[in-house]
């Protein structure tokens, strides 16, 4: 079976899973979700408030090595286990099994910057939202599921996620086959995309 890679990146905040999950319930059955949050290093070594402190928005962050190789895995038809995360305790919490399917949608912030991550994904999506809506979903996420408060998101926004979007998640746009303004409020965007996910579907069979 062919398989066709699906790239979806995009800022903190742009719509990214959203985009994902609607091009995911487009094909149901047929397609997975792997997302490079899932990939975030450990840390076990830290205590919390060290954990805390780490710059979460660098490409260093992240077990992208590790990414690649399940990219690979699922490509070839072969099943893995990718680990999970909680962003609320900054840690690794376990390992979860992924079958292959015919549609692999990879999605988050910085799978651009990785060349062989990159070159892996058949479509490559850019998700376009403004900074000021960026930041305020991110906000209300922070504070609302992953239990911050307002001081320390502010902070880190000001402090990493802001510099290292424009250091690493911006030029990355460029990378992009298709750039999509307004994250999953396009609704002609996602038709659109769905569309020719299928018909390059057709074209591989």
């Amino acid at each position: 079976m062919e398989r066709i890679i699906i790239g979806i990146a995009g800022g903190t905040g742009s719509g990214k899973t959203t985009i994902a999950k609607k091009i995911f319930n487009a094909f149901k059955d047929e397609a997975v979700i792997l997302s490079h949050d899932f990939y975030y290093k450990p840390h076990e070594d830290m205590p919390f408030e060290e954990r805390a402190k780490v710059n979460y928005d660098h490409p260093d962050s992240l077990e992208t090595e590790l990414l690649v190789a399940h990219v690979k895995q699922l490509k070839e038809g072969c099943a893995i286990k990718h680990p999970t995360y909680d962003f609320t305790s900054h840690a690794r919490t376990g390992w979860v099994d992924m079958e292959p399917k015919q549609i692999i949608i990879v999605e988050g912030i910085l799978i651009f910057t990785n060349k062989d991550l990159c070159d892996l994904c058949d479509v490559k999506l850019f998700v376009h939202t403004d900074a000021d809506v960026r930041f305020i979903r991110r906000l209300r996420r922070d504070v609302e599921v992953r239990g911050r408060s307002m001081d320390s998101v502010m902070n880190q926004y000001l402090n990493t996620v802001k510099p290292m979007h424009e250091q690493f998640v911006e030029p990355s746009k460029a990378k992009a086959d298709i750039i999509i303004p307004e994250g999953g409020h396009n609704v002609i965007a996602i038709s659109m995309i769905v569309d020719g996910i299928r018909k390059k579907l057709s074209h591989k069979d």
